[in-house]
């Protein structure tokens, strides 16, 4: 069975330590459960379900570590697993970075967990993608997509006494409609922990919608625009900079660097109506409650009225600079306004909607400056309407320039980002001054 409950994870987890010889032993426990249909011309390409459970055991020996993995779960086949972490750690040069294992720790039970969504089946998916498929054959459009539903657990139990678990589910759903000789193109994609949120044609209706208005796009000259970006564009954006770490930052790696020393913590770096914070216990973005260093997770402040109010500090860095550790974030919220899509329209005397952001590439990390372009439905505004659809762009913009220059927020939206297959809670955004620097004729 691959979903270990609480009990039976703690059982195994403390089966397994008996074995252990070493100074400090750590095992965790790792299991996935779901399935998933992939589409391509409004048909099944291909459907399956995965069941996959592993365990792992970190063996330390002073500051010396080996770890070695399992699937196999009978006495013999643990025994030997340890042993041979044993022997690995043993062979293994000493890391001047490894850090004493924590003791008992109290961590609040995750909200992560929906039954529904556990309780897919194959029989559901298929009808979820039927729904799909009936709107983009009334459009007369092609639907390529992906369904993925997964309940997942860790369990992590070590030699000083610390347990840690989580359970959780989730279900994804993204869709890309083009038409028979692929001219115009349309995208949406969705992310729940509560499949009964999951409304597949709703979200391929958006899809077909913005293939059916990008027919006959014209080229407009590069330069700098209003944008606004909607959720699945901005997040293709935003996720480079949410990387909010001390380290990188006190060592001049990043755009959390400041000139000559030091980090940019407790300065003003973007726009104050922007906040950015994690919260395990977010209702429509639930995360896991403790760390992968088994330190307690919380409702935590990065960016609040603009200014740097947090960066992460792992428990060696943390150490080595005398200051308490921050553990990195288990999910990433930004808090949006109250302006709607078409208020942000309807205000806007020039610019450009932007569907959807891909291929993004880092151009400078201390700046952030990234490239990419547009694609799926980018359209031009004047005097408040959309006027027409237009051909896409290369962009170079920065996160840090683009969060400087806000005009409006709207409400934030759970999307998914099908580069690291993440989701975030993030609002659409009227931007100023958006960088374009060249056309692109990629649809």
């Amino acid at each position: 069975m691959p979903i270990f409950s609480k009990e039976e994870a703690q059982a195994l987890l403390k089966k397994v330590l008996s074995y252990s010889k070493a100074d400090e032993c750590e095992v965790s426990l790792r299991g996935n459960d779901g399935g998933n249909i992939r589409t391509a011309l409004n048909a099944v390409s291909t459907a399956g379900d995965i069941s996959t459970v592993g365990l792992a055991v970190s063996s330390v020996y002073g500051k010396k570590t080996g770890t070695a993995t399992i699937n196999e779960f009978d006495d013999a086949s643990l025994e030997k697993v340890v042993r041979r972490s044993e022997e690995l750690a043993q062979l293994a040069p000493e890391n001047s970075e490894t850090m004493p294992m924590l003791g008992p720790q109290k961590f609040e039970d995750a909200i992560g967990y929906n039954a529904k969504t556990a309780a897919m089946t194959p029989e559901s998916r298929a009808e979820m993608i039927g729904k799909a498929f009936e709107v983009t054959k009334a459009a007369n459009l092609q639907a390529a997509g992906f369904l993925e539903n997964t309940t997942r657990f860790t369990a992590v139990m070590n030699s000083k006494g610390l347990f840690a678990y989580d359970k959780s589910t989730d279900v994804i759903y993204s869709v890309t409609t083009r038409n028979a000789v692929g001219t115009i193109s349309g995208y949406a994609a969705r992310g729940f922990t509560d499949v009964s949120k999951m409304d597949t044609a709703s979200a391929t209706k958006i899809a077909s919608q913005k293939a059916l208005s990008s027919a006959n796009a014209k080229a407009i000259e590069p330069g700098k625009y209003t944008v606004i970006l909607e959720p699945v564009a901005g997040v293709y954006m935003l996720e480079n900079m949410f990387r909010f770490d001390a380290r990188s930052a006190e060592e001049g790696r990043s755009f959390l660097s400041k000139k000559g020393g030091g980090t940019r913590l407790g300065e003003k770096l973007v726009d104050e109506k922007v906040n950015i914070y994690s919260d395990p216990f977010n209702t429509e973005l639930p995360g896991p409650t403790w760390s992968n260093e088994g330190q307690r997770l919380e409702r935590t402040d990065w960016i609040k009225g603009g200014v740097v109010k947090n960066l992460s500090y792992s428990r060696y860095w943390a150490q080595k600079k005398g200051v308490q550790p921050v553990p990195n974030p288990s999910n990433i919220i930004m808090d949006g306004g109250t302006t709607s899509l078409e208020e942000m329209i309807k205000s806007t005397e020039r610019g450009i909607l932007v569907s959807r952001l891909w291929y993004i590439r880092m151009v400078d990390p201390q700046s952030l400056l990234l490239t990419g372009l547009t694609r799926d439905g980018t359209f031009y505004i004047e005097n408040g309407k959309i006027m027409f659809p237009i051909k896409n762009f290369r962009f170079n913009e920065s996160p840090v320039i683009m969060l400087n220059n806000v005009e409006a927020l709207g409400k934030p939206e759970r999307t998914i980002s099908v580069e690291s297959y993440r989701s975030y809670l993030i609002p659409p955004m009227k931007i100023r001054d958006f960088t374009f620097t060249s056309l692109s004729d990629a649809v």
